[in-house]
């Protein structure tokens, strides 16, 4: 059960973003910093892919609406990445079942990946761009820390990772009227879209 605080820990990480948790598990584990990181995340090509990606969630996760249509590609992306990532530690430390540890972190990803996409449908409703560059900032600040802090410390991440996705919970019932409001503009805008494009083009001559 050694490697279960890590496998938490990833699985909340992943659902926030998944692909700077691959990078960075990578990465720690190409340099030596711990031997629980599986070959198969340290691959050259796993580390390019992760790293482009997460380059182009860097962007998207702070524009408005962008963000939001990021986060629904990737409702189901991010809790199969936080299952494959715990699988894959529990595998190579033998402590925990696969299967199991697949569970624990897929789970824990779908709930903070609501989380953040609930957060982030919230401040959508405000018309500045300005605190969707501050929320992604602090998340990717706050993903690379935790994971980080994971590698020495497992159990203490895990316990902050815990209580950082039971106070996100709790902040998304207080936001669900904001929540609803970006769901109705949403519908309304691919509504108006639908009807621009079913207007008739000008006369030909």
């Amino acid at each position: 059960m050694s490697v279960l605080p890590l496998v938490f820990t990833s699985g909340w990480a992943s659902g926030i973003n998944a692909y700077a948790v691959v990078l960075l598990l990578g990465l720690f584990g190409a340099a030596g910093v711990t031997d629980e990181v599986p070959e198969s995340l340290q691959r050259p090509d796993v580390l390019i892919a992760a790293g482009v990606l997460f380059l182009c969630e860097a962007v998207a996760d702070k524009i408005p609406y962008v963000d939001s249509a990021w986060d629904s590609v990737h409702t189901v992306i991010r809790p199969v990445a936080g299952a494959v990532v715990a699988a894959l530690l529990a595998g190579e430390s033998g402590s925990l079942p696969e299967l199991a540890a697949g569970a624990v972190g897929g789970s824990t990803a779908l709930m903070s990946h609501l989380v953040k996409a609930g957060t982030r449908m919230a401040i959508n409703t405000s018309p500045e761009p300005f605190s969707n560059v501050a929320m992604s900032t602090a998340e990717d600040l706050g993903v690379g820390g935790i994971v980080t802090f994971a590698m020495f410390h497992p159990l203490p991440a895990a316990i902050i990772a815990a209580t950082l996705l039971v106070l996100g919970l709790v902040i998304l019932v207080f936001l669900a009227s904001r929540i609803r409001r970006f769901l109705r503009r949403w519908a309304q805008r691919r509504e108006e879209r639908r009807l621009a494009s079913d207007l008739p083009g000008p006369p030909g001559p």
